[in-house]
């Protein structure tokens, strides 16, 4: 019999990945059904509404703007000090805005725009997966040592890292056929969106083939978080010890760290979180900026330092943490006793 297919079996049946997985896509269809009801098509009837009221509130600034002058020559008449009203000492400056300032884009109401704005969502999809995956992993493994599954099998199968890495392999291939299949659910489900309560308008092969990169990165995010997850619970014999871990990370190494280098003003305190690193591996790069530095500009204006972080310096890091703790997993499988 195939260990390969024996842990297919064994995952597919175990009730706590299927509970799991399935509440990933439950929340994943609460996205989808968020950003339907929450959007609209724009038509000429939201158009014409949208210059309506873009037209009220530069008639409203007008009688604000009216006010405000008479209230100011009033104080001016009486002999008080219009400065310390908020007025300027000549009253003729208060003016209003022009009408062009009251742009009725402003005003249309929310639209999904499938070419900007499902770029962004892959990296709630890859998140929200990888946390899922990570909890499996950690489940799938972290339960055959705890309940001696793992020990059993070894008698059966003495090689312990062929057991360990098909035990992986499995994993990872249940969890890559559910990434796929909801990555193409996902896609197909706000394609529908921007059709019915958007645009889908200026979507271009070039858009298709950065939109399938950005996929795969998420897939390749997806199938590294999990590993590290089934890893770090194999090293420490206990599911509990990888979600421990993972919270303990969370809140000290992370949380904490941030709050530690904005008290120390460290320039881009988010350098050193691996979230940063994650979102910049899904959306190629994440700029960040320190404006508390400023860089002067030719007409006078400061702007903020910034620092870009790309998807390659993501990848060294991310896949560093990766290795190491999938090597710390294999030497404890080879070295430490099972017993």
């Amino acid at each position: 019999m195939s260990l390969y297919r024996t842990e297919l079996r064994r995952l597919g049946k175990r009730r706590f990945t299927r509970y799991m997985t399935l509440l990933g896509l439950l929340v994943l269809a609460a996205v989808i059904a968020s950003a339907f009801f929450t959007n609209q098509k724009v038509g000429p009837d939201q158009i014409a509404a949208a210059e309506r009221e873009a037209k009220a509130n530069y008639q409203q600034a007008v009688r604000d703007t009216e006010q405000a002058r008479t209230e100011c020559e009033r104080v001016k008449a009486d002999g008080g000090s219009v400065s310390s009203r908020g007025f300027p000492e000549n009253c003729a400056e208060i003016m209003p805005p022009p009408p062009e300032a009251f742009d009725p884009q402003w005003s249309l109401p929310p639209t999904f725009r499938f070419h900007e704005d499902f770029g962004e969502t892959l990296l709630t999809f890859a998140m929200l997966l990888a946390v899922v995956g990570f909890v499996v992993g950690a489940s799938y493994v972290g339960a055959e040592w705890n309940t001696g599954g793992m020990m059993n099998l070894l008698l059966w199968r003495p090689k312990r890292l062929t057991v360990l890495l098909t035990k992986l392999a499995a994993l990872l291939t249940g969890t890559a056929v559910v990434t796929v299949l909801a990555a193409a659910l996902w896609t197909l489900c706000f394609w529908l969106v921007g059709h019915f309560r958007g645009t889908t308008t200026e979507v271009t092969p070039g858009l298709w083939r950065s939109l399938g990169l950005t996929e795969l990165r998420a897939l390749a995010l997806v199938l590294a978080v999990t590993t590290v997850g089934f890893a770090v619970a194999s090293l420490g014999r206990h599911t509990a010890f990888a979600l421990g871990g993972a919270m303990a990370f969370l809140v000290v190494g992370q949380y904490g760290v941030a709050i530690a280098l904005s008290l120390a003003d460290v320039r881009f305190p988010d350098a050193w979180l691996v979230p940063t690193y994650a979102m910049a591996w899904i959306k190629k790069q994440v700029t960040l900026q320190d404006y508390q530095a400023c860089i002067a500009t030719p007409t006078g204006g400061c702007m903020p330092d910034e620092l870009t972080i790309t998807w390659q310096q993501s990848s060294l890091l991310l896949g560093a943490g990766l290795m190491i703790a999938l090597v710390a997993a294999m030497w404890a499988m080879r070295r430490r006793d099972v017993a």
